[in-house]
């Protein structure tokens, strides 16, 4: 069985956008030869959705956007598709309204399975929207036993993190139900180490219980949270790497299982960072990216002061949007060396970045003399010195607001 694995980057409540992508993942699967397309949480809505699923138009609209993508897929294709389900029994069991659910698509939709496990802590919200399913049983595809899993449900094995933060253990209920491979579908934000982690995790489980697991994640940035992707399938054992997707890109990956060795294949293992900085350069980079163009903008801007903070914004923006897309201001003052400017220009020239100057010695002796009655008498200190900072905020908003630039802010 050929599984092909659907690293997309969606954006949150565009139901139709999102059901191109994966629809356009499915084509791709289907002229790879693969059985099953998997994509990530919520891949329909983009995860998380929040107050979005408070909104009975919005989850309606899913469940027509679901329907009609289940029709349009390859039909020799099945695919697994993350969305918000209603849960028939919410009012008269006095649970949420909705399940976190994959439902599986061939045609029609076929069946759905609803994540059991609700995180409430660190950026998860889930208990807000969902009801917690009671369980899941395994799905047969040509003869292989499917146990399909979402996010949390991989993590709470007693045995890796030494205690159990539920009650219950999806993953280990479905391999005592026979599965053959279990899949995982994830929107697990990232953090800094957070790969390592992940993988040492599957794999511990994969080889705990002796099935292979599949595991897809979103990518992108959505506004306060960056997604990294880096989707992977493990086996049990010593040799347990098969595939891993690239970081903070969309990817589509195939991988095979193997039903009479009871493993995935050798497939295209894409290596990890080479260090802590080259892994949140590429996160950085990413969620400047996806807040500019998910937001509506096309340029940015920001204020070079010849400073390290400046420097560090400007090519990050510079890496997310091209440097015809960034405009650098320099706004020096009385108190602004010859170094720093010419290290500012020199720094635009490097990136090859647009700049403007705009002095600021004028407006520094305008709020001189505005408050210079109020000042007198006192020292020198904090409050004139802000005045740069703040000065230079008004010219940069002005920009943006005249010009349609987002503003970075080069704060450290």
């Amino acid at each position: 069985m050929k599984i092909a694995i659907a690293q997309l980057n969606p954006i949150i409540g565009d139901l139709p956008g999102n059901a191109a992508k994966i629809a356009q993942a499915a084509e791709r699967a289907a002229a790879a030869g693969a059985t099953l397309l998997v994509t990530p949480e919520m891949s329909l809505s983009g995860y998380p959705p929040r107050d979005l699923l408070l909104r009975p138009a919005f989850v309606a609209a899913m469940q027509e956007q679901l329907t009609s993508l289940a029709a349009q897929l390859p039909p020799q294709l099945h695919a697994l598709v993350g969305y918000a389900q209603p849960n028939p029994q919410a009012e008269e069991q006095g649970e949420k309204p909705l399940f976190n659910s994959i439902a599986l698509l061939r045609g029609t939709v076929q069946a759905q399975f609803h994540k059991r496990l609700l995180p409430t802590y660190d950026v998860f919200d889930d208990q807000r929207y969902f009801a917690s399913a009671a369980g899941n049983g395994l799905y047969q595809i040509d003869g292989v036993s499917l146990g399909i899993t979402i996010c949390e449900d991989m993590w709470n094995d007693e045995a890796f993190w030494g205690r159990r933060s539920y009650s219950s253990d999806p993953l280990a209920d479905l391999a005592s139900q026979g599965a053959d491979l279990i899949i995982n579908v994830s929107g697990s934000p990232y953090s800094l180490g957070k790969q390592r982690l992940r993988e040492a995790m599957l794999t511990h489980a994969a080889t705990r219980h002796g099935c292979p697991i599949v595991y897809v994640n979103q990518v992108g940035g959505n506004d306060d949270l960056v997604f990294d992707g880096s989707s992977v399938g493990v086996n049990p054992g010593d040799s347990a790497m098969v595939c891993r997707a690239q970081a903070f890109v969309s990817d589509f990956l195939v991988v095979e299982f193997d039903p009479q060795a009871q493993r995935l294949k050798p497939a295209k293992v894409n290596p990890l960072a080479e260090s802590e900085a080259a892994e949140l350069w590429g996160a950085l980079v990413l969620g400047v990216r996806d807040y500019v163009h998910k937001c509506g903008f096309s340029k940015v801007l920001l204020g070079l002061s010849g400073g390290i903070d400046s420097a560090l914004v400007a090519a990050i923006a510079t890496a997310a949007l091209g440097a015809d897309n960034v405009l650098g201001v320099l706004m020096p003052s009385p108190y602004s060396s010859g170094h720093s400017v010419s290290d500012a220009q020199q720094l635009a020239r490097n990136l090859g970045i647009r700049t403007e100057t705009v002095p600021i010695k004028p407006l520094m002796q305008g709020y001189d003399g505005a408050l210079g009655e109020l000042f007198d008498g006192t020292e020198f200190g904090v409050a004139e010195e802000n005045l740069q900072s703040r000065i230079r905020g008004n010219l940069l908003m002005a920009l943006s607001n005249k010009f349609g630039h987002l503003l970075l802010s080069t704060g450290n």
